[in-house]
């Protein structure tokens, strides 16, 4: 499924932007927690009104669920990982999808977060919830919708000047280029990046779960359930792939376990007090 953020962006009306523009307002970014740089081409308030209306477009088309437990759970969780975040000037909403078949979740730019129903069936617990929701709202903080969709801008771009420098007139040569040029940028570029941001949102979402004061050790265990379900569904070739295989994402986590296990450790506060955690206590690592 395509990303809602680049669906949106590409909508007629928004194309008519100079391509020139972007470059002005380019601006470099540091990720949360891995300190890596990004070229982030879409300013925040575009990027979390985009993440709006796709949110109102959602609710529209899915099945949302009304069973208070479920809802209140993911209320709970999702909660804990929101204020982890020390994000205030996100609009946390948390939503879950009637799809029982479906083992999925996201994050909007600006905090709209939606689980579907089959992904329950696999978290077991709390802690294996909090991994899901504390990545895929790692994903958000970290604007990896944004960077996605400033590469497609740029890969865009660069298909145009190329074949203007180019002049190709023949219809079957300009077909060809294209086709070329989409699979190259795809495979070389794109494809890369994306499995480069889930590692990059699993451990910003290691860290968050451990500061909302759920065991990092539960994300192993997550992954490894994981690896078994993939095991019996086929699976793209590792360089066609938007995710990085579950063996290395798992050999990932083991790495920073130690550090995630020494935050959990320090910051783990009773329940009642839990939310003090929201603002303070070091918070602002993930504040970008």
């Amino acid at each position: 499924m395509e990303d809602p953020l680049i669906s949106l962006f590409k909508a007629p009306q928004r194309v008519l932007l100079p391509a020139f523009c972007l470059f002005f307002f380019a601006a470099c970014a540091t990720a949360p927690v891995t300190g890596r740089q990004q070229l982030i081409l879409i300013d925040s308030q575009t990027e979390q009104a985009l993440g709006l209306e796709a949110y109102e477009n959602i609710l529209k088309e899915a099945k949302i669920s009304q069973d208070p437990q479920i809802n209140a759970l993911i209320q709970r969780v999702g909660w804990r990982i929101a204020e982890a975040t020390g994000r205030d000037d996100f609009a946390w909403e948390f939503k879950v999808i009637e799809a029982p078949k479906t083992i999925n979740a996201f994050c909007l730019p600006g905090g709209k977060v939606f689980v579907y129903t089959g992904l329950l069936s696999v978290t077991e617990n709390e802690a294996g919830l909090a991994t899901v929701i504390g990545h895929e709202v790692a994903h958000a903080i970290a604007r990896h919708g944004a960077e996605r969709l400033s590469l497609v801008l740029l890969a865009d771009m660069g298909e145009k000047a190329l074949s203007s420098f180019l002049n190709l007139k023949d219809p079957l040569t300009r077909r060809l280029f294209y086709t070329a040029y989409g699979i190259g940028t795809n495979l070389g570029l794109i494809l890369p990046y994306s499995r480069k941001q889930e590692l990059e949102a699993d451990e910003i979402g290691l860290f968050l779960m451990a500061r909302a004061g759920y065991d990092p050790r539960e994300a192993l265990r997550f992954w490894e359930k994981m690896l078994e379900l993939d095991k019996r569904r086929p699976q793209p070739p590792p360089f066609l792939a938007t995710h990085p295989p579950d063996e290395v994402r798992l050999r990932h986590l083991g790495e920073l376990l130690p550090r995630a296990l020494q935050l959990y450790r320090a910051l783990r506060l009773p329940e009642t007090t839990f939310s003090s955690l929201g603002g303070g206590h070091g918070s602002k690592m993930f504040v970008s």
